[in-house]
This record gives structure tokens, sequence and C-alpha cells, in this order.
């Protein structure tokens, strides 16, 4: 004998457990899709931005340690490189006059002047000005003399037993006695050089430290 086939409206809700074995699955079905999806958008969907916010923090956090890791690597001959550099320094400034050195090599210097023939009108040091690791000698001049003898004059500092080292400010360098007419200027001309010069020594161990202890009075003064 032949089951009835019931239609959906024939169902009675209340009695869910009379209803035909193939309505009761399928309604379970149904029933299990709309709690995965109300799951699916109440949790898991969050939880999978949150996810891939995490992942990105995660490759962002792995990035910075493999750049700090490769520069952590690199610190140790950066470090050597930069002690070695600190040494060649210390060679080169300990080439420059001492300051016991420098009221010699002062004189040196005008001496050689007028070995060469130039003359001295003004030959005045000035006060000397330390900075953080030389100080800086200023003399104010006005010399006289001929391309050839500044030349020698020039090689004659050159070749002083320690190295010197000179800069120029404001220096002029005009014909003497044939006004600025620089046509007249010949290799025997006279020529008056005019202006201040600089020269250098290094600081000892008791002057650096002393201009450390001034730079940290001056930052704790601010």
């Amino acid at each position: 004998m032949s089951r009835k086939k019931v239609s959906l409206r024939e169902l009675d809700l209340n009695n869910v457990g009379a209803w035909p074995r193939e309505y009761r699955i399928g309604t379970c079905i149904v029933v299990g899709l709309v709690i995965f999806a109300v799951l699916w958008s109440a949790i898991t969907r969050p939880k999978g931005s949150e996810l891939e916010s995490l992942e990105a923090q995660e490759a962002t956090l792995r990035s910075d340690f493999e750049t700090k890791q490769g520069k952590a690597a690199n610190l140790e001959p950066l470090k050597q490189q930069l002690a070695q550099m600190e040494q060649q320094l210390q060679q080169m400034l300990r080439q420059l006059p001492s300051r016991t050195e420098m009221p010699d090599l002062i004189t040196d210097i005008s001496q050689t002047a007028i070995a060469t023939g130039i003359q001295n009108d003004l030959f005045r040091p000035g006060t000397e000005v330390p900075r953080e690791f030389y100080a800086e000698q200023p003399i104010a001049l006005r010399m006289v003399g001929t391309y050839h003898q500044f030349g020698a004059f020039v090689s004659g500092v050159a070749s002083l037993p320690r190295v010197v080292i000179m800069t120029m400010h404001d220096i002029s360098l005009k014909p003497r006695g044939s006004g600025d007419n620089l046509a007249a200027i010949g290799p025997n001309s006279s020529l008056e050089l005019s202006g201040t010069v600089k020269t250098y020594r290094y600081l000892d161990e008791e002057e650096t430290a002393a201009q450390a202890q001034m730079a940290v009075d001056a930052g704790g003064a601010h």
C-alpha cells in the first residue's frame, strides 16, 4: 500500500515529530545552514579579519626584525671601523704642533718669511681659540715681497719639522707702489699681502678633557 504524499501546507509545525522522514531531514539541514550562517556572520568572519590583521602585523614585525638583525650583525665591524678612524685622526692630530711647540712655530714662520726676503710690516699673533679637539691661532699680517719670494715662503713653511696647516682669511694681494694697476705687475714687482692666517695645533689630553667638561656644562645650562 503506497503512502500518501504530504504537502508542505499540511505539515503541523507543533508536531514536527509526525512529519515524514524526508521533511524532517530537510528541515534539519536548513536549520543547520541557518545556524552556520549566523555563526559565520557573528564569529568566524570578524575573527578572519582579525587574523588577516595579525598576519600583516607579523609580516611587518618580521621585516623589522630582519632589518635590525642585519644591523646588529654589522654593528661590530662598524665599531671596529670607527675605532680605526678615531685612531687615524689622533695620529694625524699628533703631527700638528703641541701647546709647547706653538710659540716656536710662530717664530719659525716669521723667520721663514724674513729668510726669503719678505718684508714683515705686520706679524701679530692673536688670541688662541680652542675648538673640540684642536686650537686655532690667528695671525694678522702684512707682508711685502715678490711672487718668487712668496712662493719660497710657502715652500719654507711646508718644510718645517712639524706639520703646519695655514688657512687664509680676508686676504688681499695687491701691487705695492703702483696702485691697483695689475697689468704693471711683473715677476719682480713688489706685492703687498695683508689679512689674517690661521695655524693650528692639537689639544693635549688635559685640554681635551676641559673642552668636554665645558660642553657638558654648557648643555646643562640650557
